[in-house]
């Protein structure tokens, strides 16, 4: 049998750790055809998503992918990403937290989730709007090594 992904459990591990200590997880996902993310908030086929508690609803850190809800624009979206799309996880405030490479994925069922093609475009988040996060959005993440 072969041995299992160690990313999923650092993935948990460092959302625990973040919200341990007031800071608020986010994720760097590379997007492709197995993603369902809001198609407006992508840029250059990344998007970074706030995983925190506050901003999250249903949120499942599974071995294979990651859902959960959150609101875009006032809407409700559901949010669903393969771990092997992840790249990064760090804490917003520090900039600390860990690089992955990208895996080859697919949906755990051999099937694309049924909204990932047909994604439409939200109106831009209430959120993002906001002077912080627009200075933090057009800064790439910077990570920093944790020994």
């Amino acid at each position: 049998m072969p041995e299992s992904s160690t990313k999923p459990y650092f993935l948990r591990a460092l959302h625990e750790w973040c919200t341990d200590n007031g800071f608020t997880p986010h994720l760097v996902v590379q997007v492709d055809e197995h993603t369902r993310v809001p198609a407006n908030f992508v840029q250059d086929g990344q998007i970074t998503l706030n995983v925190g508690e506050a901003a999250t609803n249903r949120l499942v850190l599974g071995n294979e992918f990651i859902e959960f809800q959150a609101r875009f624009g006032g809407k409700t979206e559901s949010i669903w990403v393969p771990v092997g799309a992840v790249t990064a996880i760090y804490a917003r405030e520090t900039g600390t937290g860990m690089g992955f490479e990208v895996e080859a994925s697919a949906p755990a069922d051999g099937s694309t989730p049924s909204a990932s093609r047909e994604t439409q475009p939200s109106e831009p988040s209430e959120q993002a709007q906001t002077p912080e996060n627009a200075e933090a959005k057009s800064k790439k993440p910077q990570l920093k090594i944790v020994k």
